[in-house]
């Protein structure tokens, strides 16, 4: 059976990736909804097979399409999201997939009453041959029981290709709801656990005072009860660096440890998807670019099947409650 599905909400480029995930398992791209007149040009002439349609209902009130998927303004998802499940329709969100308490417990609310389900595409983990790798790696036992992650996620801020909604903090969620959900939930992958505790957690606005609703550096410190973990995001990638990020993640086990250089080996080899193995017989690169990605298609088979192959409905939820932790941690007593 191939499962239809459409876009609401395209204001961030993960859309595109959102997209392309799901055609690539095989699913048919049937329609969206976009305001921007511009956003929705780019986008149309890249999926030329999706009609673009002038109100969101035309594709909730669509019964043959099973699937929603948005990247709309962070604090806008939860409401597209609720108002897809409610029409009867499963959810493939951005992160982050809301950006308070009170949507996160909604969506749950509403996912449980209706049974669809809903999930967010964590691209930095399931989009990202090496984070893959290094999962099936672990599972093989290459370097042990896992104790502990350092995940690093700087990227580049472009300020001249940014809307206004970037650097309005309760629009964009604050930027460890934002992009550090990514490594609160490769922290819980990486960990085998459901749920983590935020120990501390900080943001700063360090170098843009002419953008105060712009936060540029936040952190945190996690665990679980066998694992602890340090977080760190930015916004200072250099110039000079040819790609948005130097994204990197080391994972220590009891037999040795691995380290991902997810988009570049700055003065080393050249392309994306290091990763480094360290263990008890040596050191060894593995090439990671041809690494099979099953995130997609785990995905429709839960659709078609009602299970929770691709990722569990309780680390999708705890990810994004542990990123809104830390973000409520990290803001206390200010104003």
């Amino acid at each position: 059976m191939t499962i239809k599905f459409a876009a609401i909400g395209i204001n961030h480029a993960h859309i595109y990736g959102q997209v392309d995930c799901l055609k690539r398992a095989g699913a048919s791209f049937m329609a969206f909804h976009a305001v921007e007149d511009d956003l929705a040009k780019t986008f149309g002439d890249k999926y030329p097979e999706a009609r673009r349609v002038a109100d969101p209902r035309e594709i909730l009130e669509d019964a043959s399409i099973q699937v929603v998927t948005t990247a709309a303004i962070p604090a806008d998802r939860a409401d597209i999201c609720l108002a897809a499940m409610r029409a009867g329709k499963d959810v493939l969100t951005d992160k982050p997939g809301m950006t308070t308490f009170a949507q996160l417990e909604e969506i749950k609310r509403v996912q449980k009453e209706t049974g669809r389900i809903f999930s967010v595409l964590y691209s930095e983990h399931f989009e990202v041959p090496a984070a893959v790798e290094a999962g099936n790696l672990i599972a093989q036992g290459a370097i042990g029981q896992v104790v502990n992650t350092v995940g690093l996620g700087p990227h580049s801020l472009r300020l001249n290709n940014r809307p206004d909604w970037f650097f309005t903090r309760n629009r964009y969620g604050g930027i460890l709801c934002d992009i550090a959900s990514h490594q609160f939930e490769q922290f819980l992958f990486f960990s085998g656990a459901m749920d983590g505790e935020v120990v501390s957690a900080n943001v700063h606005n360090r170098n843009h005072p002419n953008r105060p609703g712009l936060q540029d550096v936040g952190d945190a410190h996690v665990r679980t009860a066998g694992t602890t973990g340090y977080i760190r995001v930015d916004w200072f990638t250099p110039e000079g660096l040819p790609t948005w990020g130097d994204g990197r993640l080391t994972i220590l086990g009891t037999e040795g440890y691995i380290e991902l250089r997810k988009y570049v080996d700055i003065a080393g080899r050249t392309g994306d998807n290091h990763l480094f193995l360290v263990d008890k017989k040596g050191v060894q690169h593995i090439d990671c670019s041809k690494v099979d990605m099953p995130f997609g298609r785990q995905f429709l088979d839960d659709v078609r099947n009602r299970t929770e192959t691709a990722m569990p409905q309780e680390r999708c939820y705890n990810a994004m409650k542990m990123a809104l932790t830390a973000q409520a941690i990290a803001e206390q007593g200010r104003e």
